[in-house]
């Protein structure tokens, strides 16, 4: 669940990015601003790690990760485990081979005052975020986003942009968890298959959660 959780994290951040471009000025605001103007849809490749409060690190997990606006999303993890996350936009489906088990949640519960929904909303971010500029360091120049929610699932994010567009994003949660997810190969606008999007389980898998509920009644001549 743990792994559930970083990523559909995640997606609201790279969902809501754009957003951010009317709340901030400076080098990180500019270099959002143009990765964000124009953009319905975005493919590309992570890896995530997760560092605990006591400095301890996990693994390196890596995957491949599509956009579509305004609200449908694929994280694939591919190394060293497997796992799929697909919000189809009224859902959130979670899927673990391993376990041969499928996570089903509301998608809008997720999305609540969380950061990866401004890169294809600009709406959003203003009334969701406190955004500050950080400067530059790594290479990068950065963008704190703080929630304004009463109960945030992290204590902030920080989103680091290079000439090419969102290269970084870090964020701590409320255990004093730091995830740090880096981007590459983004393709802007790329023509994904509505078939990405719409997670069916696989025969055997046991389906647990809120789940959609399917009509038996006979159709209507």
């Amino acid at each position: 669940m743990k792994r559930f959780m970083l990523a559909v994290t995640a997606f609201v951040l790279m969902l809501s990015l754009a957003a951010v471009a009317q709340a901030a000025t400076g080098p990180a605001r500019a270099r959002l601003d143009t990765f964000a103007t124009g953009l319905h849809s975005l493919t590309g490749l992570f890896t995530q790690s997760l560092t605990d409060i006591n400095g301890h690190s996990s693994k390196t997990s890596s995957g491949t990760l599509a956009l579509e606006a305004p609200r449908q999303f694929r994280w694939d993890t591919l190394a060293p485990y497997k796992q799929t996350i697909v919000a189809d936009g009224s859902r959130v489906w979670m899927y673990d081979p391993e376990l041969e088990q499928v996570t089903v949640r509301i998608q809008s519960t997720e999305e609540a005052h969380s950061p990866l929904t401004v890169l294809t909303d600009v709406k959003q971010l203003d009334r969701n975020f406190k955004v500050a500029e950080q400067g530059e360091h790594d290479g990068l120049a950065w963008l704190r986003l703080t929630s304004t929610a009463k109960d945030p699932q992290f204590d902030y994010a920080d989103l680091g942009f290079d000439a090419n567009g969102l290269a970084r994003m870090t964020f701590r949660d409320q255990l004093g968890s730091t995830t740090d997810i880096r981007f590459s190969g983004w393709q802007r606008n790329a023509s994904i298959p509505a078939s990405a999007f719409n997670f069916v389980p696989p025969k055997g898998a046991d389906v647990i959660g809120d789940v959609p509920v399917i009509s038996t009644q006979p159709l209507k001549d």
